[in-house]
């Protein structure tokens, strides 16, 4: 194995979806330590963060398969190395029902910001910390905007190479990616 070789933050698989946007960040470093500009409004993205989180997930955690109606999302991995995962399932996107795979490490800080509509969930491979930014503070939705669906659903076409990651019991018990589309449907979130 080299050792040399460059540990960089980057889409992996699958197609560049609309209005996702994955910003480099620079990591500024001295003999103290460093400062990283994690978001700025001039990036041009769809997010208008009012509520920002910081996660630790362990080795071979999965999180996801998350939807939501009403946030835009932010995902910005601070330590470790994960996968992020998204699905478009948003009527009228030019690419709906279109997948993207992102390979993030913290070496290489990178902030993914995608849109309302957009399936997604993520992988951690080692002990991981992310910063996490929505549009919409989580005490303002509940089990409304909290959908999900099984993360290795064949349909998701993303193809994550992992096997038996520890789960949360909701993830566990979720639906088919169609069992989820056929929920938002009666619901009238889809036509």
């Amino acid at each position: 194995m080299n050792t040399t070789q460059l540990i960089k933050s980057a889409q992996i698989d699958g197609v560049e979806l609309h209005q996702v946007r994955l910003v480099s960040l620079d990591e500024h470093k001295d003999h103290r330590g460093s400062f990283t500009e994690i978001f700025q409004d001039h990036w041009g993205t769809v997010l208008k963060p009012v509520q920002w989180s910081a996660v630790k997930s362990e080795a071979n955690v999965f999180r996801g398969m998350h939807f939501h109606v009403r946030h835009d999302e932010y995902f910005c991995l601070i330590e470790g190395h994960c996968l992020l995962g998204l699905r478009d399932l948003r009527p009228g996107s030019p690419t709906q029902h279109q997948s993207a795979l992102f390979e993030l490490f913290g070496e290489d800080p990178a902030a993914l910001v995608f849109p309302v509509g957009m399936l997604h969930g993520w992988y951690f491979f080692t002990p991981s910390i992310h910063v996490q930014a929505v549009s919409e503070a989580y005490p303002d939705y509940g089990a409304d905007d909290n959908w999900r669906c099984r993360w290795n659903d064949p349909e998701l076409e993303l193809n994550w190479g992992v096997e038996n990651p520890i789960l949360s019991d909701l993830a566990a018990d979720a639906p088919s990616l169609q069992g989820l589309i056929n929920g938002l449907t009666f619901k009238g979130y889809f036509s």
